[in-house]
């Protein structure tokens, strides 16, 4: 599965119903869902109004390894990485799921040093 499978994948689960009746469902004005529906990427807090609203974890749609994407957590560093990154046309799926990992990793250890007190996160030193 890919995100450019997102608007395939509404369509689908829609089935019958009415635009404005799934769109007023998901929290979306059905303009944003037309447009998804037809093939634009969404933005990340459309894209994870959707994944719930498709009962999908956002890792299967954006290459990540499943555990490292929770759709609650909303510091997911990789995920919105991912989301933007995989909107850039030019990028190649896996230099962008490559560019997302290290992202992570990158923050991860930020954290890990102001954790420690080893950053001062005023000058980045």
């Amino acid at each position: 599965m890919t995100l450019l499978r997102l608007g395939a994948l509404l369509r689908d689960r829609r089935g019958s119903r009415g635009i404005r009746e799934v769109s007023q469902e998901i929290g979306v004005s059905p303009a944003t869902l037309t447009r998804i529906e037809a093939g634009r990427l969404p933005d990340l807090l459309t894209f994870r109004k959707i994944c719930e609203w498709l009962k999908i974890n956002p890792a299967e749609l954006l290459g990540l390894p499943l555990e490292s994407a929770d759709p609650t957590d909303s510091s997911d560093t990789a995920l919105e990485t991912a989301v933007h990154l995989k909107a850039e046309q030019d990028l190649p799926p896996k230099a962008a799921s490559d560019l997302a990992k290290l992202i992570e990793c990158a923050h991860k250890e930020l954290a890990r040093r102001i954790r420690e007190g080893r950053v001062n996160v005023s000058t980045g030193i």
